[in-house]
């Protein structure tokens, strides 16, 4: 049978997951997973993830809390409940992965803690993501991204590099960072399973995750920036700035190549900050008078250089390739209409994959998942609730 008579399927289906995670390192691999087509389970606390604070509230879902969890099943349990940690077991004895982001105390405190839960199922992948590892002299730290942003010296370079005061990154690259090199670590660790029959812990350090992907790191640690390229410049067009892919030196010497305007006879003589400078406003007087898109592309063109708008990120949805590919794409926002959601960027040829569907209200799946996970009868369940093992979003769950 060829392969485009194979009805398309998504890679991970049949893989469950519970997911005891919160904010962004963690939810954002089990939204990973969930658009592959695991069956993930959002185990949220009673007092919800604090992420349901964050962004448009849209039918009882901000939009932070939306796009980190879309397409996830939610159960709400106490943890702390007498009774609570009898139900994660018996959930675990059916889960593939267990993925969690609390201090390295909590779930061994909890009774739930990696040596606990492989006496219930040998088989199980679980994937702990904290600042600084679980061992060691750190290991006690609370962290979120911008704490590890400021250890991992990012902040500090952002700062030399721009002449500005210390500030954040405006993106947490370091949840984001951890939670994609759990899912190479939850990944390889199924695959690994499938040869050995065993589970496995994955211990992720945020720190880690910076360090391994900072790719500027070098210069740094072997003290050799000065051997680095120059910055690349932004340019402002008729049309809006730019940002152009080759330092001030690369761009003039192929402005001079390509266009008549530009000559270097004239400031070859001159004192080498006044030839910078000379330069720099004949280059700036010239991208200005570039009034239109196709001016700028073609001017790119003929250079070969690589360059990109400056864009203001409220204007994704009508970047070409973003509509192209459907990077941003439609869910429902249960009060009738559609809300805006980045869609997971892996495209098969030979299988499906992309966001499942809208995030869940606290407990809105308590019923149906311990039915479908570990056959719980109505009756059971709603016991759960009467004794405050099982919470839910009174507001939106009936």
């Amino acid at each position: 049978m060829t392969s485009s008579a194979v009805e398309k399927d998504y890679p991970l289906s049949g893989l469950k997951v519970l997911d005891f995670s919160r904010v962004l390192a963690g939810p954002f691999a089990g939204r990973m997973l969930c658009d592959l087509g695991a069956d993930v389970v959002k185990v949220e606390p009673p007092d919800g993830d604090i992420t349901r604070l964050w962004g448009a509230n849209v039918g009882g879902i901000p939009g932070y809390f939306s796009q980190q969890n879309a397409g996830k099943k939610n159960i709400c349990i106490d943890l702390r409940a007498e009774g609570a940690s009898e139900l994660v077991f018996e959930l675990v004895k059916q889960a593939d992965i267990l993925i969690e982001n609390y201090r390295p105390d909590v779930m061994p405190r909890l009774g739930l803690g990696y040596e606990s839960l492989i006496k219930i199922n040998p088989k199980l992948i679980m994937l702990s993501i904290s600042g600084f590892g679980r061992d060691g002299p750190e290991s006690h730290r609370p962290a979120y991204a911008p704490i590890v942003h400021a250890e991992t010296g990012l902040m500090a370079r952002q700062a030399k590099r721009s002449d500005l005061p210390y500030s954040d990154l405006p993106l947490s690259v370091a949840d984001t960072n951890a939670s994609l090199h759990g899912l190479v670590g939850l990944l390889s660790a199924v695959i690994y399973r499938e040869k050995s029959g065993v589970g496995q812990h994955i211990d992720i350090a945020m720190i880690d995750t910076i360090l391994v992907t900072d790719d500027q790191l070098h210069y740094d640690i072997e003290a050799s920036e000065e051997t680095g390229p120059l910055r690349n410049d932004t340019w402002e067009t008729g049309m809006g700035a730019i940002l152009v892919s080759a330092d001030f030196r690369w761009l003039w010497k192929n402005l001079v190549r390509h266009f008549d305007s530009f000559d270097d006879s004239r400031t070859k003589e001159m004192a080498l900050e006044e030839k910078i400078r000379v330069r720099r406003e004949q280059v700036g007087s010239f991208m200005i008078s570039l009034k239109t898109w196709d001016e700028v592309e073609s001017v790119m063109a003929k250079m070969n250089i690589a360059w990109g708008k400056v864009r203001d990120p409220r204007t994704m949805r009508d970047q070409e390739t973003v509509v192209s590919r459907g990077s941003i794409t439609d869910i429902d926002d249960r009060v009738g209409g559609l809300r805006p959601i980045p869609q997971s960027p892996y495209r098969f040829s030979n299988a499906n994959s992309g966001v499942q569907g809208f995030a869940k209200h606290r407990g809105e799946d308590n019923f149906s998942v311990l039915s479908t996970w570990i056959g719980n009868s109505n009756e059971e369940t709603q016991a759960l609730l009467d004794a405050g093992i099982l919470c839910r979003d009174e507001e939106y769950v009936d």
